[in-house]
Order: structure tokens, then C-alpha cells, then sequence
């Protein structure tokens, strides 16, 4: 059980923390604008020890100093696991789910060292920074084709025609899907993400699992057919990828398959589309972007920093710690808000202004948390940044404006944060 290392748990305190973690995880008010919430979470209840069991973090050293440790791990503290009153409809069926799972190849995301190690060591050579460099011309060709769309009918919803075609457009061909069956790819994907909201209704966990399975099944037949015909293609190289004689079994190559969809589409989609909602939201800084394109890369920090498409981590603890004055034992679970550690007044000058000159130059700002930090650092990080580099970039090269075109709403999500739709026109000056 995590416990304070000096004094005790102040009622007071422990309920005001667990309504501001419900009313940023659980509301339309936190959905549509978590950033007040985590100012008055940091301020009031840094360190939290929640009624539900765990503790939750929200400062960026605390936040960064635990993902670090490694006497903290990820098991089965996925961001949806471990926080809710254990006795409602979704709180059981999620832990029904989690005992089907038993016994099936889990991807990196939810291993330790050393299969932590081992897993990512074999696939990690396919996300280095030359390796990602060398798609950037192709990435751009895509941005480009779907630019086309948007320039055709002078604008449209954002988030289908670019944000979402994009990074599965990406992701696919890096794995050898066939063009035939990315739509369909795209939303199993969009469900099975559905599991990782603390909020996730019974249904949309129902959804979530049975889009496993979908995709489960699909690449099982495509791992079948790359065994029999091998293509220059990642799923190909998986097949054939050995460090010292070590392979990947093929639970775990469909287990990698099924998290590189998940962790490299859908992040890389709210990225986008987040990105296009703020630039709207702050016409200074998109007036900015239009007058020096070099900004682009500085911008997408910005993005990643401010409006985070991944809010949340979890980890468990492994064995005897202490960090942010907590006593942890194995088994406590722990949170990490890493929306509320982008925006820290001790990390980061006026946390909560939205400026895409932050990164610009040499003495750029701290590094951002929302790819997380230590062994489990998001293995996708350099291909999500060219990837918006390349979006954005092409957005200001193609059109001299881009306008609001309707109602933006995000998702009742948090974890992963990201746009229902995004309306909008765009043409010349």
C-alpha cells in the first residue's frame, strides 16, 4: 500500500484530489479543457494518493524521475487499469478482459526487462533517427496526396481527409498492409485504443476487444503470407529479424503489429489534429507560422507540449521505492499525469500560453513529456515529429490560409486526446 514517507493522508486533501482527477479523466469539462484542472491539481494535491488506491503525480520531475526508475514497471498498469470503484459494470468487465488475455504474447508496452529489452531491441532499429529520415521523402509524397483531397474541395473535415489517412497510410507500409484494407485497419484500430480511457464504458470495451480479435486475426494471415513470400517490408523483416539467434515468436511479432497501429496511428492522428485546433484557436500563431515556415519543427514541440496527445501513463511497482515523498511496495500502482508535467510552471516560461516559437533556436524549452521518459520512451517519437513536420509544413507551402469551417469537438478521451472532427476551409491569400 503507498504511503506518505512524513505524516498522514488529510481526508480533505485525499477527496479533493480524487474529484479533480474525476472531473479531468471522467467529464465533458475536462474532456473539452483539462488544462485549468491540472493547474489546480498541481497546485493543490501534487503528490496524491487516491481513495481508489495509487498514488497520482503531476509535476514534471516527480513524473519524470518514476518513469525512470526501474523498480517500476508496466505489468498490468495500463492507464485504464487500477483506478475506479472496482464494482461497476466496466470496472468488471475490464478485469475480464484482462484474464482472456492471459496466456497471449503481450507487445513491449506491457513487458519488463529482460523480455522488455529483448522485444524492443529487435524492432527498435526500424524507428531510428536515419531510418525514420529516409521515409521523410515518401511521408511528404502522402502529406501531398492528401493535400490534393483537401485543395479539390476547398477544405473539409481535417481529421478524414489528412489526420487520420496519414499515419496509417504510414504505419501500413512500413508493415506491407495492403492499400485495400487501411480504412478498415484504421477503424479497428480507433476502437481497440478505446480500452486505455479510465472513463471506457462496458460497451466500449466490448468494442475494444472484439476489434482485437479483428485485428489479431488479419495479421495472423499476413504473417502467414510474408512467411511464404517475403516482402522488403517491417512485418517481413520482424519474421526475419535475430539478435544472437534470438527471434521473435510469432505471438510477438502479431502483439508488435497490433501496438504499432495503436501507439503509431492514433497518437500520430490526435497530433494532427490537435495541432490544426490550436493553430485555429490561436490566430496570432498561426499568422506566425505563415510568415516563418522554419517554425514548423518548434511548433510541433509546442503541439506535443501543449496539447498532448497522450495525457496519461501508468506503472507498477516491482519492488521497495521512494520517490516524490512516497513509500511504495510491489504491486502499488502510481499514475503519471503528463498533461499536467507539459505545463509546470517550474519546467516551462507561461506554461499555459500556446506559443510555437518555444523550441525555436538553441535554448529551445525543457523536453516534453508526452512521449514518457526511460525504457518504455515511445518508440515512435522521431517518425510522429516528421510526420507532423511534414504535415504542417505542407499545409503552409500549399495554402495561404487555412480558416475554421464548424464545430470542433474532442473525443470523450483522455489518455489519448484527440478531435472528433476538424471542419475547415483553406485557399490562397
Amino acid at each position: 500500500m503507498v504511503s506518505l514517507l512524513h505524516g498522514d493522508v488529510i481526508p480533505e486533501l485525499q477527496a479533493r484530489g480524487d474529484e479533480l482527477f474525476g472531473r479531468i479523466f471522467f467529464t465533458p469539462e475536462g474532456f473539452a479543457d483539462p488544462i485549468p484542472l491540472y493547474r489546480m491539481f498541481r497546485e493543490e494535491v501534487p503528490v496524491h494518493l487516491s481513495g481508489f488506491g495509487g498514488a497520482i503525480l503531476s509535476r514534471y520531475e516527480d513524473c519524470r524521475a518514476l518513469l525512470r526508475d526501474p523498480r517500476f514497471g508496466n505489468g498490468d498498469a495500463g492507464p485504464g487499469s487500477g483506478f475506479g470503484d472496482g464494482e461497476s459494470e466496466a470496472s468488471r468487465y475490464r478485469k475480464e478482459m484482462v484474464e482472456r488475455r492471459k496466456g497471449r504474447p503481450t507487445s513491449m508496452l506491457g513487458l519488463d526487462p529482460p523480455d522488455h529489452t529483448r522485444q524492443r531491441s529487435l524492432v527498435s532499429r526500424a524507428f531510428t533517427p536515419r531510418t525514420v529520415d529516409k521515409l521523410r521523402p515518401r511521408i511528404a509524397q502522402i502529406v501531398d496526396e492528401c493535400l490534393d483531397d483537401l485543395e479539390a474541395s476547398g477544405g473539409g473535415d481535417a481529421m478524414q481527409l489528412l489526420a487520420m489517412p496519414l499515419p496509417v497510410s504510414v504505419i501500413s507500409e512500413m508493415l506491407g498492409v495492403p492499400q485495400a484494407d487501411w480504412p478498415t485497419i484504421r477503424d479497428q484500430v480507433t476502437d481497440l485504443v478505446g480500452s486505455l480511457e479510465p472513463s471506457a464504458s462496458k460497451e466500449e470495451l466490448e468494442k475494444a476487444e472484439e476489434a482485437g480479435a479483428v485485428l489479431w486475426q488479419y495479421f495472423t494471415g499476413l504473417l502467414d503470407t510474408r512467411r511464404q513470400d517475403p516482402q522488403d517490408d517491417l512485418f517481413s523483416a520482424l519474421i526475419a529479424a535475430a539478435d544472437g539467434g534470438d527471434k521473435l515468436s510469432d505471438g510477438e511479432i502479431l502483439a508488435v503489429a497490433n501496438l504499432l497501429f495503436a501507439a503509431g496511428a492514433e497518437t500520430t492522428t490526435n497530433l494532427i489534429g490537435n495541432g490544426l485546433h490550436q493553430l485555429l484557436d490561436h490566430p496570432d500563431q498561426m499568422e506566425a507560422l505563415f510568415a516563418n515556415p522554419d517554425l514548423v519543427p518548434s511548433m510541433v514541440e509546442e503541439i506535443l507540449r501543449y496539447d498532448s496527445p497522450v495525457q496519461l501513463d501508468g506503472r507498477a511497482c516491482l519492488e521497495p521505492a521512494e520517490i516524490a515523498g512516497l513509500q511504495f511496495e510491489p504491486g502499488d500502482r502510481v499514475l503519471t499525469l503528463l498533461g499536467a508535467a507539459n505545463h509546470d510552471p517550474s519546467k516551462y516560461d507561461r506554461p499555459d500560453e500556446f506559443d510555437i516559437s518555444r523550441y525555436h533556436g538553441p535554448d529551445g524549452a525543457e523536453p516534453v513529456m508526452s512521449f514518457g521518459s526511460g525504457i518504455h520512451y515511445c518508440l515512435g517519437a522521431n517518425l510522429a515529429k516528421v510526420e507532423g513536420q511534414e504535415v504542417f509544413a505542407g499545409l503552409v507551402r500549399r495554402f495561404g490560409r487555412i480558416d475554421a469551417a464548424g464545430e470542433r469537438t474532442y473525443r470523450n478521451r483522455l489518455v489519448l486526446r484527440g478531435l472528433n472532427e476538424c471542419p475547415i476551409s483553406v485557399g490562397s491569400r
